[in-house]
């Protein structure tokens, strides 16, 4: 028979008792964890993510699953995170994109960059190079800047309203050309354009360029870095456009509402395998420097760029629905 405690011992034991939400804590993670990559595969972000899977897989000792919902500059895959329950198994990859420009470039952006995120910490930030397909004979920027004079060219993005496009912008105003934006759905897709000459320049990071750049299919005449990153590729300051010092930073963040015990564990697993020399250097060979910090260093960038980007977009003068 089962006898029923005295409600005085049965106050006491539930007292006892940590709160569910405390429990859940203490065991996280204790189920698969979804990171969404909000770019389709084969891109920068995709492939700098993808570089610390394994790792996190081991660190945490759960599986980190990657889910691509690419669309609209990366604003589709975040939203979805930003929806998503915070109980720490759902994190997306944030990039200096879908989250510093996102906020000025579109009217109707259905998710809050300073608000609707717990920011877990940087993996690495990554300067941008301007590719063009062989076809147009420059190897250097001035040649660049004289063959598409007085022309209409075309320049791809990874899709509208990224860093790529942004800087396209840039680079269209600054020398006056008559550049039409073709934005593309990711990466792979506008490599394959301006490999084939579809599309005469772009804008991206050497994570995923830098491998056509090596074969010849594509020629990189200059790099936003302060030093050269790329073989016999200089920077445009050294090609007399100091004004392109912009770099991308990727990072990892969870829907706001995560409780601060799983994002400081999150943070601790990120930076032990960014820590790890071998996927240091795996990144360093897409381009990427590995940023070791914390998770209100990464909150207060996407707080100081919101300003920076929202200025330089409020200039071009780029905005959408």
């Amino acid at each position: 028979m089962i006898r029923a405690l005295p409600l005085a011992l049965l106050s006491a034991a539930t007292l006892a008792l940590p709160p569910a939400s405390a429990a859940a804590e203490s065991v996280w993670p204790d189920k698969p964890i979804t990171l969404i990559v909000p770019f389709p595969a084969g891109g920068g972000t995709d492939l700098v993510v993808r570089t610390l899977q394994p790792a996190l897989t081991r660190q945490l000792q759960q599986t980190v699953i990657i889910q691509n919902a690419g669309g609209a500059g990366g604003t589709v895959g975040t939203s979805q995170a930003a929806r998503a329950k915070p109980d720490g198994y759902t994190a997306v990859a944030v990039t200096t994109s879908t989250v510093a420009l996102s906020a000025s470039l579109y009217k109707n952006l259905p998710y809050k960059p300073g608000q609707d995120f717990d920011y877990i910490g940087f993996i690495g930030t990554s300067p941008y190079v301007l590719a063009a397909q062989p076809a147009l004979n420059a190897t250097t920027l001035p040649t660049l800047i004289a063959v598409l004079k007085g022309r209409s060219v075309t320049y791809a993005s990874v899709g509208a309203g990224t860093v790529s496009h942004l800087l396209g912008e840039m680079f269209k105003k600054d020398q006056h050309l008559d550049l039409t934006h073709v934005p593309y759905r990711g990466a792979a897709p506008a490599y394959t354009d301006l490999i084939g000459g579809q599309v005469d320049i772009m804008f991206d990071n050497p994570v995923g360029l830098a491998p056509f750049v090596q074969s010849g299919k594509l020629v990189a005449v200059a790099t936003t870095s302060a030093t050269p990153i790329l073989p016999n590729v200089p920077t445009f300051a050294a090609q007399g456009l100091p004004a392109y010092t912009q770099s991308l930073w990727y990072g990892l963040a969870f829907p706001k509402g995560t409780p601060p015990t799983i994002v400081q564990k999150m943070n601790l697993a990120l930076n032990t395998v960014l820590r790890d020399p071998a996927i240091a250097e795996d990144l360093a060979a897409k381009g990427v420097d590995v940023r070791l910090d914390t998770a209100d260093a990464l909150a207060h960038t996407v707080s100081h760029d919101l300003a920076f980007w929202g200025d330089l977009i409020t200039t071009l003068g780029v905005q959408f629905d």
